[in-house]
């Protein structure tokens, strides 16, 4: 059995069975992870989505920025924007299934894994974590949100879910304001400062990192006893410059590269786009 970590899908259902193609993936004996954004900008969303569903008895996922917008277009609180691909998900028949499927889904996932080297600590999610939140804070802020998404009331943090602020975090946070900053500390962040300021605005690579601010991953502590798994910065091309906080998102959805690692050995497969 093998555990493998894609990175971020969005759509492109093609390429992902070709890459799961290439490893010999079977989900009768390996697993397969991903780090969030499964839909969106790519062509095959619908498909991507009941392919996935259809395996997650041998699935780990958390969820996207992409992956929570769609649930709020579904629900009418969020208008089509120019590049999203969803308008076919958005009218199957099982859309409602699928929606319901991913509401179930966390933020973030944790797991020991037994690698070549011995037993290794792994934390999942889509983004990154606020400068000093511990594991146990991470999900313990990420079940939070969870909570909401998965209540009755999931409508209202799905309304209130866009915006960039509160653009630090403060444990004294409350309501809609407090699930909003974990959602965009998981799910949107790229650059921030060592109090935990957000700049949510730029998205390109370091080149272009804002003064003051360095990328989320600098101030984090959790990567000296667990590796880090993240998608969402496609910028980066898969480098952080640390062995422990590994980058996955290597931009296929934009012609490069679809990359996945296999866990127990840290080995890197990828096909291009």
């Amino acid at each position: 059995m093998s555990t493998y970590v894609v990175g971020d899908i969005q759509g492109c259902y093609k390429g992902l069975k070709r890459l799961l193609a290439k490893v010999d993936f079977s989900p009768a004996r390996d697993r397969l992870w991903c780090v969030g954004d499964l839909i969106n900008r790519g062509p095959r969303s619908l498909e991507t989505l009941r392919f996935l569903r259809d395996i997650d008895s041998s699935l780990s996922v958390v969820l996207g920025n992409h992956d929570l917008h769609f649930l709020a277009m579904h629900e009418g609180f969020a208008q089509n924007r120019t590049k999203d691909t969803l308008s076919q998900l958005l009218d199957a028949n099982d859309c409602e299934e699928l929606c319901e499927w991913l509401r179930q889904k966390p933020l973030a996932h944790f797991e020991k894994i037994e690698t070549e080297n011995g037993p290794e600590d792994f934390l999942m999610v889509h983004a990154g974590i606020a400068p000093n939140w511990s594991i146990k804070k991470t999900f313990s802020l990420a079940t939070e949100v969870e909570i909401a998404l998965r209540g009755s009331d999931y409508r209202t943090f799905l309304k209130s879910m866009y915006g960039d602020y509160p653009s630090c975090w403060h444990d004294s946070l409350d309501g809609q304001d407090r699930l909003r900053a974990i959602t965009n500390y998981i799910t949107r962040v790229r650059f921030c400062d060592e109090l935990g300021n957000l700049n949510l605005q730029v998205k390109d690579g370091l080149s272009s990192t804002p003064e003051g601010f360095k990328p989320w991953y600098e101030y984090e502590k959790i990567s000296d006893v667990t590796t880090i798994l993240f998608g969402h910065w496609a910028a980066l091309e898969g480098r952080t410059g640390k062995r422990r906080v590994v980058a996955l998102d290597t931009g296929y959805v934009w012609g490069r590269k679809l990359t996945l690692m296999r866990l127990e050995d840290h080995k890197y497969y990828s096909i291009s786009g």
